[in-house]
C-alpha cells in the first residue's frame, strides 16, 4: 500500500537508520557542529522516492539493493553529492546499479533527491516506450538527460514530496498513486534513453573496487588501529594510489578516515554503554590509548566531552526505565 513519512533528525545514528532502505550501510559526519537533517520518503507500489536536507558534511557507504536502480540528483543550490568520487553538475543524474557499493559524500549543507526503481520493470517500460533496450549496465554512471526530460523527472519527484508533506492522504488513493508511478517510470526511462552517460571505464571500476576493499578491511576487527603501510599491504596498492583515491572518494586521507570510523564507533559505544562500562574502557576498545588527546579530539568532533555523552546516555536510559516501571498493566501509580 502506498505510504509516506516525513521526519526530522538531531542524531546522525537515527538518520543513518532511516536511510537503511536506501542502501546506506554507514554514515559518518566529518566536521563538528549541530547535526540537523530532514527526510521525506514516499513508497508507491513499485517505486520509492526520498528527499533529504542535511546541514553538515558527511560520508556514507552505500550498497544498492538487489534488482534496484538507484537514481539521485541535487534538488537545491547547496553542496552536490559525490558518488564513488563522481561529482554531480547542474542538471545531471547519477545511477547506481543493483549490488553496486560505493562511498557517497557531501561537503556541506545539501539537498538531494533519490528514486529507487525495480530494474526489470524499468527495462520493460523502457522497451515499450522506445522500442529498444535502455542502456543500463552495472556500475555508477553520470547522466546528462535532455533538459525537458530532466525537468519532468524533477517535477514529478517534487510533486510527490509536496503531496507527502501537505496532503499525505492523497497517496492512499490507488489510482492517483498508480498514475504518479507511471509518470515516474516514463520520466526515468526518457532520461536514460535520450541522455548522455559517462562511460564505465575499466580504471574507474578498478578504483572503486579498491575503495570497497578499503571499507571492508576497516570493518574487520574494527577496534584495530592500522598503519598506512599495513592498509596498503592488505589491499595490495601503493600508498600514492590509495591516498589519491581516498582524496577523491572521501575527501580525506586513509588514516584520517580510519580514525574517523573509530571515533564514531566510540561515540556509539558511549551512547549504548551499560553502567559497568567506563569512557577509558570504551575508548581503548576502539584503539584510543592516549586519553588526554582522545578527549580533546572527541570534543572537537562532537561538541561535548566523552564523559558527557556517557552521562547523557545513562540519564536517558534511567528515564526510559522509570517509564517502563510505571507502565504496569492494570495498575496506576
Amino acid at each position: 500500500m502506498p505510504e509516506s513519512v516525513t521526519a526530522a533528525f538531531s542524531e546522525p545514528e537515527d538518520f543513518e537508520s532511516a536511510l537503511r532502505s536506501e542502501g546506506i550501510r554507514s554514515l559518518l559526519v566529518t566536521t563538528g557542529g549541530r547535526f540537523r537533517a530532514r527526510l521525506t520518503r514516499v513508497s508507491l507500489n513499485d517505486i520509492s522516492l526520498s528527499a533529504a536536507e542535511e546541514k553538515l558534511p558527511r560520508i556514507s557507504f552505500v550498497a544498492v539493493p538487489a534488482n534496484t536502480l538507484l537514481v539521485s540528483f541535487a534538488t537545491g543550490t547547496g553542496a552536490a553529492p559525490s558518488w564513488g568520487g563522481v561529482g554531480l553538475r547542474s542538471g545531471e543524474l547519477i545511477t547506481g546499479f543493483a549490488g553496486e557499493q560505493f562511498h557517497a559524500r557531501i561537503g556541506g549543507p545539501s539537498r538531494w533527491g533519490a528514486i529507487r526503481l525495480p530494474i526489470d520493470h524499468l527495462l520493460e517500460y523502457g522497451a515499450a516506450l522506445t522500442g529498444k533496450a535502455l542502456p543500463l549496465a552495472p556500475g555508477l554512471r553520470r547522466w546528462r538527460p535532455p533538459a525537458s526530460a530532466g525537468r519532468d523527472l524533477r517535477g514529478f519527484h517534487a510533486a510527490a514530496m509536496r503531496i507527502a508533506e501537505t496532503r499525505p492522504q492523497d497517496l492512499l488513493d490507488r489510482e492517483a498513486a498508480h498514475g504518479l508511478e507511471q509518470q515516474l517510470f516514463h520520466a526515468v526511462a526518457e532520461c536514460l534513453a535520450e541522455g548522455r552517460a559517462d562511460g564505465d571505464a575499466r580504471t574507474a571500476r578498478q578504483n572503486q573496487a579498491v575503495m570497497v576493499g578499503f571499507e571492508t578491511l576497516l570493518g574487520t576487527a574494527p577496534g584495530t588501529k592500522r598503519s598506512m603501510s599495513s592498509i596498503c599491504a592488505a589491499l595490495d596498492v601503493s600508498e600514492r594510489r590509495l591516498r589519491g583515491l581516498c582524496a577523491a572518494h572521501l575527501g580525506m586521507s586513509p588514516t584520517a578516515y580510519e580514525r574517523l570510523q573509530r571515533m564514531w564507533r566510540t561515540r556509539r559505544g558511549l551512547r549504548t554503554a551499560d553502567r559497568a562500562e567506563s569512557v577509558s574502557a570504551i575508548a581503548r576498545l576502539n584503539g584510543f590509548h592516549d586519553m588526554g588527546r582522545f578527549a580533546i579530539n572527541y570534543r572537537a568532533a562532537f561538541g561535548e566531552s566523552p564523559s558527557a555523552t556517557l552521562r547523557r546516555s545513562r540519564e536517558t536510559a534511567a528515564i526510559g526505565s522509570s517509564i517502563a516501571t510505571l507502565k504496569v498493566p492494570g495498575e496506576y501509580v
